[in-house]
């Protein structure tokens, strides 16, 4: 049940993004929003080129480098001791990151329609922003005999510090998928109000679709094979407990005869049936006498019974013959 509701959030955003409406960035565009209800398309699709608004943000690393949004990480990497598995995994850990961004725009990439422009708002909730890592470095940690000794015996070993910088670079071609609006003079793309996903993707429209109908056939296939698996689980389940039902009924069902086998021999009168029953079944009289060891304690039909080789059911040794006995 828990991977059927994720197979339907992800099919429902598969099919929210296939039914998006595609807009041209082109001088139509605001002539088009004028027309539509609320001058507001609730799920639109628009692909441009990032512009800058106002001052680009400069890469604290490489030289000429200039970006609308900058993300700089601070990752620690170390070895973690697993009392349970007896072994050391690798650990990741943020132990700072900041971001900052600068007002863009999406335009053509054509320079002569640049006069068309839609204003990305809140780029930070997208939910897929795609950032091109322009620098990353490696800072392994130094360590003396002493502090190995230390983080052997408090079961964590310090590899390194990971620092990273990530960009959204000026000039990026960006697809983004949203609420587009027009608000007096400005065309702005924000965060839908439907619960539909937002994107600032650098894929095209068509790997994005494809991208989420992926996602969704790969939780559909996860659903079907847990479904078929629980199913079988209850199969066996049942199965089993239907088994264990009838073992008990079938139980029940000899200690009945048993109880009534009993009542009929103590019923008897002076209780010679009792005392001339077959001690196998309790229902016939004894007719058979054991040999070499003499017990007469069974019936015929008890005695062909009995496994081979048949041994005496009171002494347990073997018997060699069998002689009819016969009450007058």
């Amino acid at each position: 049940a828990l991977l059927y509701s994720v197979y339907r959030q992800k099919a429902r955003v598969a099919r929210g993004l296939q039914g998006a409406r595609k807009v041209r960035l082109d001088g139509d565009l605001r002539a088009g929003l004028l027309e539509a209800p609320g001058r507001c398309v609730p799920y639109a699709v628009i692909e441009g080129v990032v512009r800058s608004v106002k001052e680009t943000l400069s890469s604290q690393f490489v030289e000429s480098c200039k970006g609308v949004v900058q993300r700089l990480t601070l990752q620690e990497h170390k070895m973690v001791w697993n009392r349970t598995t007896h072994l050391w995994n690798d650990y990741e850990k943020i132990i700072h990151q900041r971001t900052n961004t600068t007002p863009f725009e999406l335009v053509p990439a054509q320079a002569a329609a640049a006069a068309a422009a839609v204003r990305v708002m809140k780029p930070l909730e997208a939910a897929e922003l795609s950032l091109e890592t322009v620098y990353e470095k490696f800072h392994p940690s130094v360590q003396s005999f002493t502090d190995v000794i230390g983080h052997y015996i408090s079961g964590e070993r310090p590899k390194g510090i990971q620092e990273t910088e990530q960009m959204l670079k000026v000039g990026t071609a960006l697809t983004g998928v949203g609420e587009l609006v027009l608000d007096n003079a400005t065309i702005k793309l924000q965060p839908p109000k439907q619960g539909m996903p937002y994107y600032l993707s650098s894929l095209d429209f068509d790997s994005l679709l494809q991208k989420q109908e992926s996602n969704a056939r790969f939780w559909k296939i996860l659903t079907v094979v847990f479904g078929f698996a629980t199913c079988a689980v209850f199969f066996f389940l049942l199965r089993k407990q239907y088994r264990h039902h009838r073992e008990r009924q079938h139980l029940r069902q000899m200690q009945e005869e048993f109880r009534q086998a009993q009542e009929r021999l103590s019923s008897a009168e002076g209780g010679e049936l009792l005392k001339n029953a077959c001690v196998v079944c309790l229902s016939s009289t004894k007719s058979c006498v054991f040999l070499e060891c003499g017990h007469v304690c069974s019936c015929h039909e008890c005695y062909q019974a009995l496994p081979e080789p048949k041994k005496c059911p009171i002494c347990r040794q073997s018997i060699t013959r069998v002689v009819p006995l016969y009450n007058s």
